[in-house]
């Protein structure tokens, strides 16, 4: 039988279109999930009340978190004590956590090689026990090159590929931390131009509402960032009636009363590879005055609150 042109376009057109139904499938299997992010709580929201370092996993627990970060001097402390990383470690399986990242305050990135050396060996240990403990992050801040600016950018970028080079061998990534109130990585645009210089592939950035606030970065410049550059984000708030230059860790408010663009903020992380890990990170005094698991439910229940209106509000 003799098929027209018509026909023959018409029957190519179906095979094709039967051809993209599996590809389609698999695309839509690999589009990443919606509202993916991970509430966590920064212990150092209830650091003030002098718990210790289990009883702070307890409470985070309690509270209905699955996640925290943990602060490598408390850790340290517990340690020194008569406790173990072991015991630690059950602990926190038994408690049905995640630590998500460590805080710690390593000099890796000053220009003295003496000090720097030194901070290389305390970084290497302290992933040793964190590594040992389950927890494959660790927070990489300026420490050190925070009060004289001037630190060379390009320098900076040599260090932190070394620190992540250590990282690859003990299997913990350093996280490049932005501070506000640094003289140097103090700006979204310093601390991208550090972990892209780097060139090293798991280079990641530990970004925070109130440092963007308080080095003068516009929330605008996150979606340069890219969709699987921030692993870890510190959330908070914060009122600007009391500005930038004034503005200190104690005056953060939990995420949602003040005036940040929160909602734009959260919503320009754009989670898509893996869930974004949104950690409560506080120095509140009026907080730390207050019983511990009642700042830390209500921390809770505000950041659900945050992403749920971020979720409605831009359809996620």
């Amino acid at each position: 039988m003799k098929m027209s042109r018509r026909d023959l376009l018409k029957a190519s057109g179906a095979t094709a279109g039967m051809a993209l139904v599996p590809e389609m499938a698999q695309a839509q299997m690999n589009k990443p999930s919606k509202n993916t992010f991970r509430l966590s709580l920064n212990l150092s929201t209830i650091m003030g009340q002098n718990l210790g370092f289990i009883k702070e996993l307890e409470v985070a627990s309690q509270a209905g978190f699955r996640s925290v970060e943990i602060w490598v001097p408390t850790l340290e402390k517990y340690l020194a004590s008569g406790g173990s990383i072991q015991e630690a470690k059950k602990k926190i399986s038994d408690l049905g956590l995640t630590i998500e990242n460590a805080i710690g305050f390593a000099q890796w990135i000053v220009d003295d090689s003496s000090v720097r050396n030194k901070g290389i060996e305390q970084l290497k240990r302290e992933m040793g026990m964190l590594a040992e403990l389950g927890c494959k992050r660790t927070a990489a801040p300026p420490m050190g090159a925070t009060a004289e600016p001037g630190l060379n950018l390009k320098a900076a970028a040599e260090r932190y590929r070394t620190i992540l080079e250590l990282g690859d061998q003990m299997g913990v990534i350093p996280q490049l931390e932005m501070w506000g109130h640094s003289k140097n990585l103090h700006r979204v645009a310093d601390v991208l131009f550090v972990a892209a210089e780097s060139g090293h592939p798991k280079a990641k950035l530990l970004l925070d509402v109130f440092h963007i606030y308080k080095g003068g970065s516009s929330h605008e410049s996150l979606h340069l960032v890219g969709e699987n550059s921030i692993e870890v984000f510190h959330i908070n708030d914060y009122v600007t009636s009391i500005k930038p230059d004034q503005i200190k860790d104690a005056d953060r408010i939990y995420a949602g009363d003040g005036e940040a663009p929160i909602d734009k903020i959260v919503h320009a992380l754009k989670p898509s590879a893996q869930p974004v890990v949104l950690s409560l990170e506080l120095f509140n005094k009026q907080l730390y005055a207050q019983d511990p698991l009642v700042v830390a439910k209500t921390g809770l229940e505000k950041m659900k609150a945050v992403v749920q209106r971020v979720n409605a509000q831009y359809k996620v």
